[in-house]
């Protein structure tokens, strides 16, 4: 019985370290929409944040920021390329990696012997109906691309797993200039100086004219101000257009509606209106998800869900990220809404 114990406590060590080897977290390689590409995944609570390389060689790519999102219950992914940080190209370079910004969908499995995978479909970021290109990645030790996202992921079950610390590194990395073409200086030779011609300077004549008596001002004109009224969220609900983006199929008992800030995190609020009655209102737009649950039975057949933006942020339009969890399906949709109009989403009973 003794010998049996060192065993199982060297079972207990090696499970610890395989658990913490298969996480998504780490740099992936591969190629996405036929391309060549080199993807840092950062896990941040249930987002996702890290840096994307499209390349020919090291002296030949494009490198964005990337944003995304990870179901730990479907091990499903999805990510897409959010800012463009840098491009670099060969001397004798044809070929244009990365030109495109691109979305993808990818499920996260571990076959086995270590080997972890991400297989998937992308298509154009801005083009989420035309989800065509294949994802196929395979997590590495080492990248191919040095940069400030290689110490989190080297420390991070040390550590550097702290949303505090990826936000930081996350405002650092967005910093980087994207690469431009060195300047040309050109010296022009200074002309030799024209010799100037004396001119003689005749004395100028001045005539005194008589002050003018100043014209009395008429008293100013006093205007009242009459205070503006801001409109209501139901004024701003019912005066804009809604526009329809995609409709989902609900069942079951309830449905999960998780709701996040698509672009920068610069203050957008917004309010949720379902079949023209408002549902909630001052819903604060950041990177962590704002979850409601509906109840399937208080549903119609068809309901339509619209999100009102009640400011437009620091960066305008109002732009947010809906995930939808039916039955364990995700279903996810961009919505942005503007002074004018509002994004209006159908929930259908199938």
């Amino acid at each position: 019985m003794k010998s049996s114990v060192p065993l199982i406590i060297l079972s207990i060590i090696t499970s610890s370290f395989s658990t913490y080897g298969q996480m998504i977290t780490g740099t992936w390689k591969g190629k996405i929409n036929r391309q060549k590409v080199e993807v840092k995944i950062i896990q941040n609570g249930d987002s996702l944040t890290g840096t994307s390389y499209y390349y020919e060689s090291v002296n030949n790519y494009r490198r964005y920021s990337i944003k995304g999102y990870f179901d730990q219950q479907t091990n499903s992914a999805v990510w897409w390329d959010d800012q463009l940080l840098e491009e670099k190209s060969g001397r004798f370079s044809i070929s244009v990696p990365g030109k495109v910004p691109l979305l993808s969908r990818a499920d996260f499995n571990c076959p086995g012997d270590g080997k972890m995978m991400l297989d998937g479909k992308a298509g154009k970021k801005d083009d989420e109906g035309n989800i065509k290109g294949d994802v196929d990645l395979d997590k590495i030790p080492h990248s191919e691309f040095p940069d400030e996202w290689d110490f989190v992921i080297d420390n991070y079950t040390s550590g550097t797993n702290d949303p505090d610390i990826i936000d930081s590194i996350n405002h650092i990395s967005k910093k980087t200039p994207v690469a431009e073409a060195p300047a040309t200086t050109v010296v022009v030779a200074s002309p030799e100086p024209t010799p100037v011609e004396e001119k003689k300077i005749q004395p100028v004549e001045k005539t005194v004219r008589p002050v003018e008596k100043p014209r009395e001002q008429p008293a100013p004109v006093t205007k009242s101000i009459i205070p503006v009224k801001a409109p209501t969220i139901e004024e701003k609900f019912t005066s804009r257009e809604k526009v329809f983006i995609k409709e989902i199929p609900v069942s079951g008992d309830s449905i999960e509606l998780r709701f996040y800030d698509n672009a920068e995190v610069d203050g957008d609020s917004i309010s949720l209106f379902l079949n023209d009655v408002l549902l909630f209102q001052h819903i604060r737009l950041t990177g962590k998800a704002y979850s409601i649950k509906l109840a399937v039975s208080d549903l119609k057949e068809t309901n339509e869900l619209t999100m009102v933006a009640e400011n437009l942020g620091a960066i305008p339009p109002n732009t947010s990220y809906m995930v939808a969890i039916v039955n364990n399906q995700r279903h996810d949709a961009y919505l942005a809404s503007t002074e004018g109009s509002s994004a209006m989403i159908k929930l259908t009973k199938k």
